[in-house]
């Protein structure tokens, strides 16, 4: 969804991890600069601390920037395409892992309308990532989805289950409300095809 360009006096900068600008077209996180930005949250120094740092870069006009949590990426024509949210970070088998990339991903592909990316522990010490999809029109083959995802990010990132959804539900003020998501098939399609048996004892 694009959102135009900044107002003035207001820069935009579109950041990696380590707080590098991304090139046109690479997701990061939306940061604010300029004279537009505040002093912080009143009465919360720890979330102040979080969300307003230093400025990495000398030469724009403030000290400090504001970190969106926003997830978006500049388009060749200078606008400013929202891509989703980064705040939902998990942790998963060692990798921290932002959902809010995965979702965005799935949103890129032409036959999907919504996307939800969730890690769920159905069962005890086993935690999984499921997503859930709203085709627009026909069904998306789960291979086919899968075979996407790997091309377009790293295998720890790919969820194991895919739910196929009418409509994703939704919270009385519009979000996601990812605590109704329905629970996924215990089985393993991801495994059917990669899966090789034993073949030696060793």
């Amino acid at each position: 969804m694009p959102t135009g360009r900044p107002v003035f006096n207001t820069q935009l900068l579109v950041l990696d991890k380590e707080l590098g600008l991304c090139p046109s077209g690479v997701a990061g996180e939306l940061c604010v600069a300029g004279e537009g930005v505040g002093a912080g949250y009143i009465n919360d120094p720890e979330l102040t601390a979080m969300k307003f740092v230093p400025s990495p870069f000398p030469e724009i006009s403030s000290e400090r920037i504001y970190k969106t949590n926003d997830l978006v990426r500049y388009l060749p024509d200078g606008n400013i395409e929202f891509l989703g949210r980064i705040d939902h970070q998990i942790k998963l088998r060692g990798f921290r892992i932002e959902l809010g990339e995965i979702e965005a991903v799935l949103g890129k592909q032409p036959g999907i309308r919504d996307a939800a990316v969730i890690v769920r522990e159905d069962a005890p010490g086993n935690k999984r990532l499921a997503a859930y999809i709203v085709p627009k029109q026909e069904l998306i083959p789960i291979k086919e989805l899968r075979s996407y995802l790997m091309n377009e990010l790293p295998d720890y990132m790919v969820p194991s289950a895919f739910i196929t959804l009418e409509a994703l539900p939704l919270t009385p003020n519009g979000k996601i409300d990812r605590r109704a998501l329905p629970v996924p098939e215990q089985r393993r399609p991801d495994l059917e095809e990669a899966f090789v048996a034993p073949r030696t004892p060793t």
